[in-house]
């Protein structure tokens, strides 16, 4: 199963109407999370809003995550050692006030933890990609070497 999630602040149409556009072409379920779409898929199943507790569920059992760049869901992922595909929002087409999600996209990236696609057609073909394995994990908590870091910055050591 595949899981997309465009995180609730605001609608994220483009990514919505391409992925129900693949969706024939996948013989997998989809599942997206679409918060206040005006498109109506016809290709996928949707949900409005997940509560943090119904979140986790279909999170967990998707072999794949599509999401925008929400640092919440790629933290989540990572956490979780899921592939997570990132589709960032692009403020010059209206669906955010800032770029900064091209910036979160573009680093992680760089960072080689994540896929990315800024189109359609770098979409499709991760999408089409069935072996996708995870490209990083982390742990829940912050390194010890980081804490030390931080411990030693702030003179508590």
């Amino acid at each position: 199963m595949i899981f997309v999630t465009i995180g609730t602040q605001l609608p994220f149409d483009r990514l919505i109407r391409i992925i129900d556009k693949l969706a024939p072409e996948l013989d997998e379920e989809i599942i997206a999370q679409v918060y206040k779409c005006g498109f109506t898929p016809q290709n996928i199943k949707t949900v409005d809003f997940l509560a943090p507790d119904e979140f986790d569920s279909p999170f967990n059992q998707a072999r794949l995550i599509i999401s925008h760049a929400g640092m919440g869901t790629i933290l989540s992922a990572l956490q979780k050692g899921k592939p997570i595909i990132i589709f960032p929002r692009i403020a010059a087409m209206g669906e955010h006030r800032s770029e900064h999600q091209l910036a979160t996209a573009r680093k992680f990236k760089e960072l080689g933890r994540v896929y990315v696609a800024m189109n359609e057609e770098e979409l499709k073909e991760l999408l089409f990609c069935k072996e996708l394995k995870p490209l990083a994990e982390i742990g829940e908590y912050a390194s010890q070497n980081l804490i030390e870091s931080i411990e030693n910055y702030i003179g508590l050591k």
